[in-house]
């Protein structure tokens, strides 16, 4: 019997994806008298609960050899959204202790997963450590994936059984993978046709890995049900067959009869089928990752933007949600440093523009919606992180907050750099840090669904008590967002409440920015992705160089 709740098509939640680090050492110390040092590297993983390190794993020694190449892997979980943060230290091993303070220390580094993965092929970093500084070490990071592809197919049905008193039957079909142990698990369900008895359901696009792990051959079963509202679904039939016999396509051999086993043996010779299914279309196609195209060189262009409005408050008062204090940092600060900490990861020059919306600017007291933090706006580009940290620090004690909070000029700002790039070669991200209700509101939502349309993404962070509601309209995950009858091409905007995340980690800094950065960011590669199956871009060969997150010049194109 199927499960009572009928899960739709593409609402569950994608797993993070496997990558397996691969690790090298060159020109070691050589820590031994007689012979060559026996290196061995043990991996280490900071945990943000704890704040400490943990091992890990460790590689085999390799004997005798100052340039190692070592064939025990890490096999680990990549999220884009989540500053991994690794440690990978490289001793000499001078006995059969598993206690590393048994064997000589010849250096450490430390990274983080998003800059292996970014770097194109391998990250080569100097070792350092006490009094060392001699020796590379070498970290390659691979995809793990069985299979790399998804089947797209259609079915659809005739003469089904039956079921309702009263009607005909409401259909619906559950797909399940045969296991190892003979059991079946489900893997998909279709929507359900109401009243007949010849459905045709919708093109359903499923990976290879979820119906058969990759093995072709491995049997499917495909049950047929009648939906009943009280979740008791009457059972109609079922077969069984693969996904070679699949990849035959449409007809004689995959028309198949939906066999009831308690029908057939009540009814015996008079009992045929309960329907018969057919396939109607199938085809095989390549999955490509975000990592693919974080591999192939893919720039990710980064814009921050700060709400400048008098509803946060006097800078000078505690109160404020611009209050800057050494012991307390202000939400925006954290919020700033939560999503820099993982981008920083893919910029190779770490250099990122930062605006300011709804402040009167000196010295002649003109409000802005679109002025450069730096005070800039030839050159509004910031030194890392803590650039922006700094410009947003400065500026907060020379311009005037004022308002009112209008999004769409920022949003526009960056659209137009996006328009000039829909190859595919460049993808945009904006982050919006506000306090307030949007007073532009008509004027934001045309912004977005045009810009849906775009490479682009872009990420709210509210922060303060204000009524966030009309930010949630436009976050899109219920319904999608529209404007002048127009709907947006796909959802493109995350909003994320700060005061949640304060609510939830204290006052902890640290956590608070661990798992705000997560909550933010998780959303990217899957909007990232729609552009480019939508605009069918296929990922660039991987690069041996690493991935840039370049800036957003604030010149229109026509200028720079």
């Amino acid at each position: 019997m199927a499960d009572q709740v009928i899960f739709q098509p593409g609402t569950g939640v994608a797993p993070a994806t496997l990558v397996e680090l691969t690790v090298g050492a060159r020109n070691l110390i050589d820590a031994d008298v007689f012979s060559k040092s026996d290196p061995m590297v043990v991996l280490f993983v900071f945990d943000d609960r704890s704040r400490t390190w943990r091992e890990f794993g460790r590689t085999e020694v390799i004997w005798n050899n100052l340039n190692p190449d070592f064939v025990k892997k890490f096999v680990m979980q990549y999220y884009f959204e989540q500053s991994q943060k690794l440690k990978f230290e490289v001793y000499d091993v001078d006995s059969t202790s598993a206690d590393l303070s048994k064997h000589d220390f010849l250096g450490r580094i430390e990274c983080s997963l998003g800059e292996i993965v970014s770097s194109g092929t391998h990250l080569k970093r100097r070792l350092t450590g006490p009094n060392i500084n001699k020796g590379d070490i070498i970290v390659g990071a691979e995809e793990l994936s069985s299979c790399k592809e998804q089947v797209v197919m259609q079915f659809r049905a005739h003469k089904l059984d039956k079921k309702d008193f009263f009607g005909k039957s409401d259909p619906f079909l559950t797909f399940y993978r045969a296991n190892e142990d003979n059991t079946f698990t489900v893997v998909h369900r279709t929507e359900v046709i109401k009243k007949t008895l010849n459905p045709t359901w919708k093109p359903m696009t499923l990976s290879v890995r979820s119906l058969c792990n990759g093995d072709y051959d491995r049997t499917m079963k495909i049950e047929c049900y009648d939906w009943d509202a009280d979740g008791g679904h009457d059972f109609i039939g079922d077969f069984t067959t693969s996904l070679r016999e699949l990849s035959r396509g449409p007809g004689s051999s995959n028309l198949y009869e939906c066999i009831n086993l308690k029908k057939k043996k009540k009814k015996g010779a008079k009992y045929q089928n309960s329907g018969t299914v057919e396939l109607m279309s199938f085809k095989i196609e390549k999955i490509y990752t975000f990592l693919d195209y974080v591999r192939g060189g893919t720039q990710l262009n980064c814009t921050i933007a700060i709400d400048f409005t008098a509803s946060n408050g006097d800078p000078k008062t505690p109160s404020s949600l611009h209050f800057i204090s050494p012991y307390h940092p202000s939400p925006y600060c954290n919020a700033l440093r939560a999503v820099g900490n993982i981008i920083k990861d893919y910029d190779s020059d770490q250099m990122f523009p930062a605006l300011g919306f709804g402040a009167r600017l000196p010295p002649n007291g003109i409000v802005s919606h679109e002025f450069a933090l730096n005070g800039n706006p030839q050159n509004p580009y910031c030194q890392g992180i803590e650039g922006v940290v700094e410009a947003y620090t400065k500026a907060i004690t020379s311009v005037q907050l004022y308002g009112p909070t209008n999004f769409a000029p920022c949003i526009n700002h960056v659209a137009r750099f996006a328009t000039a790039k829909q190859n595919g070669d460049e993808y945009f991200i904006m982050l919006i840090i506000t306090d307030g209700i949007i007073t532009d509101m008509e004027q934001t939502r045309e912004a977005i669904v045009q810009a849906a349309s775009l490479p682009m993404s872009i990420i709210i962070i509210g922060v303060g008590d204000a009524d966030f509601t009309a930010m949630e309209e436009l976050d899109g995950d219920d319904v999608r967002l529209s404007s002048r009858g127009r709907y947006a091409e796909r959802d493109i905007v995350q909003f994320v409440p700060y005061k949640e995340f304060m609510g939830r980690q204290g006052d902890n800094p640290a956590m608070v920015q661990a798992r705000l950065a997560q909550e933010v960011l998780e959303e990217i590669p899957e909007q990232f992705l729609s552009y480019m199956r939508a605009r069918g871009v296929k990922p660039k060969p991987p690069l041996q160089r690493q991935l840039t997150i370049s800036s957003v010049h604030s010149l229109p194109p026509s200028e720079q």
